[in-house]
């Protein structure tokens, strides 16, 4: 996986290195000049200064990367509190030895040394256990994010995969059905079905697909069973009225289409199916009505009804917000309405 530009190594050493030039260039920008000073005692101050730095830089990231993960992490706050009483003793120290060792002109006295240490101390003690402790909680987030998206890409994985096998089962027994028949439709419908196999094998492995070639799929689904069907069923299809440039997730809307034609066919009197897309400005719609009777008990599969339930869950995981499902039952007529917001 790609790393972004701000996560790399080099980015973060050049950014906490300017955070410390800053931070420690403050008490030469803020001070007044000493413009009669002598160059040689600047320089002795200097070097005491840059030691001191060194040391807090160390204590930083000694306690961020060393002491949080180790001993805090663990819950041994005893021994952290211990390390860092023995820690702050070292420091008091060694700030002694860079005073009394390169500030010969300085009166030291150990109660102010204490102070001014003990604050400095306790700054830079904070600040470290910020970071850290902040960058762990962001970086915790990301992998539990990360855990969810592939746990996402799993559901939906299983639930393509649920949609393929149950479709072709129900295209499979119309073939059945035109072989006893000895249909002329046999050969053109085996044709239609070759090439739905075909874009469910080699054109749905991606994520999305064009739309274009979800409509192309739609339509040679419609038409074997149109061929299967012939003047039984009274078939109004538009779909036509769109801009084909989009992105869809592959197969969404074919089980409302397959839900059409198995429940609204078999017994009803007179059936109807009528099917509407359009699609612009960057929304879908699509709608699928066909006519129902309560009374008529149908003799159902097993997998009956995981088609409609696959595609909820779907849409929920795929679009959230961006998507508006409708499914009315009223006065003898099914009617599905999907509305989507699309990418180009």
């Amino acid at each position: 996986m790609k790393i972004a530009w701000y996560k790399k190594t080099w980015v973060t050493i050049l950014l906490h290195s300017l955070v410390w030039i800053l931070l420690f260039s403050l008490p030469f920008l803020l001070r007044p000049q000493d413009k009669g000073g002598n160059a040689s005692k600047n320089g002795v101050e200097l070097t005491a200064y840059i030691i001191n730095d060194v040391l807090w830089v160390i204590l930083f990231y000694f306690n961020a990367f060393v002491l949080i993960p180790r001993v805090l992490y663990p819950k041994k706050v005893g021994w952290y509190i211990v390390t860092h009483l023995i820690l702050f003793t070292v420091y008091l120290f060694i700030m002694w030895g860079t005073s009394v060792t390169f500030r010969t002109e300085w009166k030291f006295s150990w109660g102010p040394h204490i102070f001014f240490t003990s604050l400095i101390y306790t700054f830079f003690f904070f600040a470290s256990t910020a970071y850290q402790l902040i960058k762990d909680r962001m970086e915790a987030e990301e992998i539990q994010k990360e855990k969810e998206n592939e746990n996402l890409k799993t559901e939906l994985s299983l639930l393509r995969s649920q949609v393929s096998p149950h479709f072709m089962f129900n295209v499979l027994n119309n073939m059945v059905a035109l072989a006893r028949k000895q249909s002329d439709q046999l050969e053109p419908s085996l044709i239609k079905l070759s090439s739905l196999m075909r874009y469910m094998l080699y054109e749905t492995e991606g994520d999305k697909v064009s739309l274009e070639k979800e409509i192309e799929y739609l339509q040679s689904y419609i038409d074997l069973q149109q061929q299967r069907y012939g003047k039984k069923l009274k078939l109004e299809v538009n779909l036509n009225n769109m801009d084909k440039s989009y992105d869809i997730d592959p197969m969404l809307l074919i089980p409302f289409v397959e839900n059409a034609f198995k429940h609204g066919t078999g017994f009803i009197e007179d059936p109807i199916i009528k099917i509407d897309l359009s699609a612009g400005n960057g929304y879908l719609n699509f709608e699928v009505v066909n006519k129902y009777q309560d009374q008529i008990e149908e003799i159902k599969d097993a997998t009956s009804g995981i088609g409609l339930t696959n595609v909820k869950r779907r849409l929920a995981l795929l679009y959230g917000k961006n998507h508006q499902l409708t499914i009315d039952k009223k006065e003898g007529w099914f009617k599905t309405s999907l509305q989507l917001k699309l990418t180009a």
